[in-house]
């Protein structure tokens, strides 16, 4: 069962668990999901800490003694995330020590809401950092226009970052220079670049969501035409081919002059995450975002649900993005000529993306409200 696991981690790419809970914490199951399927990081946001925390009586002990000494709403929610964060964190040391600080990461994002002030942002991430105060965190920041210079400051700082929610490579290679100007500023401060380490989580299924609706009305509205077919055709290529672009800018960028100065000096390249690696669509393989996006010094962080599918029925066959990246443009070219509008597109996901982590961070507030009122 852990075979196709052990070849993807053997082509090089980390595989995260997206997901964590106290509950995953004290049964041992994340113990044991790191012991036997290759897992060597966790991810988390907004809507996984809502969920783990309506679930079950796991945090209930800590709800009463923080309702005990009257600690405020989001005081109470800080700690209660931070918690989990720091045990994971404790828990992956080993894993972060033996691949000299690349993996056993554990991400912690900061407010959603908070994802259009620059200012706020990087005080949060400063502050998530001194309070979880382990080595291998990361503070996952969005890629929003406010977000960029929030990435730069915080890198600045000696704080290794996540950077989330990136949509379009456009987008990507302002983090990756917003990442680069970041090690640029840490070395001026003193910091040591080999202890700062950064991953870029490119999006992936909700592209082809958003994408394959829009190419289901032009095949509904032209049903039959040499552009409805065209459009068909489309459908659910549009994810992989934008991830196998970004892993082409990466390799790009990730090379030259600038960047070799700063590999000098300690620094390592910011690797693509893959992130929303789960299927939506019922009808395409529930593998697809992991077998077509298998290539070296990338991660890929996947729900239980993908993982297990992966270890189950994976196709795990090598290297299967390096040299694709003229065959994913053709997808992109042939999505503007049926009349796909992919600025449209990317606005829409990154708005949507950030509303939903905006509503369940409400919904984690409600959640820790209501305990907290039980306790009392």
């Amino acid at each position: 069962m852990t075979e196709n696991l052990k070849a993807l981690s053997d082509a090089g790419v980390s595989i995260w668990l997206d997901d964590l809970s106290r509950e995953r914490l004290t049964s041992g199951n994340l113990a044991e999901m790191i012991r036997d399927q290759h897992v060597v990081g966790v991810t988390t946001n907004p809507t996984i800490f809502a969920g783990a925390l309506s679930d079950g009586e796991a945090y209930d002990s800590q709800v009463r003694e923080l309702a005990a000494r009257d600690a405020s709403l989001d005081a109470a929610v800080r700690e209660l995330t931070t918690t989990d964060v720091r045990n994971a964190c404790d828990l992956f040391r080993s894993h972060y020590s033996a691949s000299d600080g690349v993996d056993g990461r554990v991400s912690i994002e900061v407010d959603p809401r908070l994802a259009a002030d620059t200012e706020a942002t990087v005080a949060e991430a400063a502050d998530l950092w001194k309070t979880v105060d382990r080595p291998n965190l990361l503070v996952k920041i969005p890629a929003t226009i406010e977000g960029i210079p929030a990435i730069t400051r915080t890198l600045a700082e000696g704080i290794s970052v996540n950077v989330t929610l990136i949509f379009s490579v456009e987008r990507y290679r302002a983090v990756m220079e917003a990442y680069l100007s970041g090690l640029e500023q840490a070395k001026e401060n003193g910091h040591e670049l080999k202890t700062i380490e950064s991953v870029a989580s490119f999006f992936v299924s909700r592209v082809d969501s958003e994408i394959d609706k829009r190419l289901e009305k032009i095949i509904d509205d032209e049903a039959g035409s040499s552009r409805g077919e065209a459009a068909g055709a489309l459908r659910g290529k549009a994810a992989v081919a934008n991830a196998r672009l970004a892993y082409a800018a990466f390799q790009e960028v990730f090379s030259g002059e600038r960047w070799e100065a700063l590999a000098a000096d300690g620094a390592r390249p910011q690797r693509p995450l893959w992130a929303s690696t789960g299927v939506k669509n019922p009808e395409y393989r529930d593998t697809m975002y992991v077998d077509d996006l298998v290539v070296a010094d990338t991660v890929n962080t996947m729900p239980e649900k993908t993982l297990r599918a992966v270890a189950d029925h994976g196709k795990i066959s090598g290297d299967t993005v390096t040299g694709t990246a003229e065959q994913a443009q053709e997808v992109f070219d042939k999505l503007v000529e049926v009349g796909i509008d992919l600025d449209d597109v990317f606005l829409v996901l990154e708005t949507e993306g950030v509303d939903k982590f905006e509503k369940s961070w409400t919904e984690l507030l409600e959640t820790v409200q209501g305990q907290l009122d039980k306790a009392h």
